[in-house]
């Protein structure tokens, strides 16, 4: 048994031996392994960063080329771009790189000339279009200019004889209306007629010299002044206001006139005077729009009788006549200042200006037909003041002749600083009919009659006038001007003229 169990023995420790042997190995290895593992873990991760980068660089080596891939068109784009803009700077500019060598007052010079000639051309081209053009429109402008003169010039003696036209008018449909009336007027002035006295009114007039407009140094100043004569002519009752004219005057004080006058001092006079002395309502249909009239809306109205409101009752309306009628009627539509338009029985002629009597009833409607009187029957019949009227007169002597009474002015005054000094008090004035007084212009009466043609011979200004006055004697100041002393005046003959008045009616 112990000889059978010697072979297996041996088998059982080589097999021992071996794994001992492979087990030393192994522990060798393991400590190979522990020993070593250090540095094959650095070197293990220097690979893996090495593997990293070179991935990373794979990858940008790849987007770029994908990207550039893309962009070929664009950039070719901005090469044909900066291509055009280096033209441009060339063709505008001198080619630098290529002149660079030659000194920088011969390439500033260069520059200069090629900027000059740009400018040369282009001035060139707009030299020819503003030629075109100014060859187009000088026509046009010389046309248009020739237009508006015509116009202006058109509408100016359209304006005049428009107003001329229009007295004319007025004072002819009246007298033809008015024939009675005024056939007992002409016999009273004639002395047939006293004993209706009672019923008639003495006049009175004032003459003033249009030269006055000529101091203003504006047109609102001028306008200003107009006004207070108005005021003054309504305020005192005046019937007639007659502005002469005096060349000498005018040219001598022509530099002081304002350069937005445009028309002589006497006839700026008279439209600012017709123009207030017309009721507001009838003012359109007589003054159109015109530079004289640009100031009038400052001055005060003057509230005369005559301008009766709309919702005021009065005996008496001035009225403008229309054209056409009411159906089946006769006589002619009158605007009356109301809401609806009067009905007259007399046929007249359009834009003539009348005086309408409307009846004694308040409550008579407005269909029923009224008269046309004379423009004096509210004066004569119920002593209500209405209005004055603006006479034209060439020179002072035609103030005297071209009186509208065929019996002339009864008694005229002259005013004057040189006049003979009397109290109001104890003026007496003699009977008169139509009486005149006379205020000078900036020369003074004196100066208008040595001027006047027809007062050649006259050689004392006293002789002119019944009466010459100086009504504001020991005045403070070198020189009165002519619309302070159209107040004065009027309110220092108020008694005068009343004591002659009231003797006038007992005869």
């Amino acid at each position: 048994m112990a000889k059978e169990e010697s072979p297996k023995l041996k088998q059982c420790q080589g097999l021992v031996q071996e794994k001992k042997r492979k087990s030393k190995e192994e522990g060798v290895d393991r400590v190979v392994d522990n020993g070593f593992s250090e540095q094959l873990r650095e070197v293990n991760e220097k690979t893996k960063k090495k593997t990293k980068r070179q991935k990373k660089d794979e990858d940008l080596i790849t987007m770029p080329k994908e990207e550039n891939m893309r962009s070929k068109h664009c950039r070719e784009f901005d090469d044909v771009k900066k291509k055009r803009k280096s033209k441009e700077e060339i063709s505008d500019g001198v080619e630098e790189n290529g002149f660079s060598e030659q000194p920088r007052e011969v390439n500033e010079e260069r520059k200069k000339k090629t900027k000059r000639e740009n400018e040369k051309v282009n001035d060139q081209d707009l030299i020819a279009m503003s030629k075109e053009e100014n060859g187009m429109s000088k026509h046009c402008r010389k046309f248009n200019d020739g237009k508006k003169k015509k116009k202006r010039e058109r509408n100016q003696e359209e304006e005049k004889d428009e107003d001329h036209i229009g007295m004319v008018k007025q004072e002819n449909c009246k007298f033809k209306l008015c024939q009675e009336s005024e056939k007992e007027k002409i016999k009273d002035e004639k002395g047939g007629g006293e004993e209706d006295g009672k019923s008639f009114f003495p006049t009175v007039s004032i003459a003033i010299a249009g030269s006055i407009i000529d101091n203003a140094q504006s047109l609102q100043l001028a306008t200003l002044l107009a006004g207070q004569i108005a005021r003054a002519a309504t305020i005192f009752q005046i019937d007639e206001v007659i502005v002469f004219d005096s060349e000498v005057a005018s040219n001598q004080d022509s530099a002081l006139a304002s350069p937005e006058i445009t028309e002589s001092g006497a006839s700026f006079l008279m439209s600012i005077l017709r123009y207030l002395e017309t009721p507001q309502y009838l003012r359109r249909s007589y003054f159109p729009m015109c530079n004289n009239l640009k100031y009038v809306g400052l001055l005060p109205p003057l509230d005369a009788p005559h301008h009766v409101r709309k919702h005021e009752w009065s005996p008496y309306r001035e009225g403008i006549t229309l054209a056409g009628n009411q159906s089946n009627s006769e006589g002619t539509l009158v605007n009356v200042g109301l809401n609806k338009n009067v009905m007259v029985e007399q046929v007249i002629e359009p834009r003539v200006r009348v005086t309408v009597a409307m009846g004694a009833d308040r409550s008579q409607e407005a269909d029923f037909p009224k008269k046309i009187v004379p423009a004096s029957s509210p004066r004569e019949k119920m002593g209500l003041y209405w209005g004055y009227k603006v006479r034209y007169a060439s020179s002072i002597s035609s103030v005297f002749r071209e009186s509208p009474y065929k019996s002339g002015y009864d008694y005229i005054i002259g005013t004057s600083e040189h006049g003979r000094i009397v109290n109001s008090s104890d003026l007496d004035l003699p009977k008169f009919r139509h009486l005149l007084i006379a205020f000078g212009g900036l020369g003074g009466l004196e100066e208008s009659i040595e001027e006047d043609g027809n007062l050649t011979e006259v050689k004392d200004v006293k002789t002119v006038f019944n009466d010459y006055l100086n009504t504001c004697p020991n005045q403070g100041s070198r020189t009165i001007r002519s619309e302070e002393a159209v107040f004065i005046c009027l309110q220092y003959f108020q008694e005068p003229i009343a004591r002659a008045s009231q003797r006038f009616k007992k005869l």
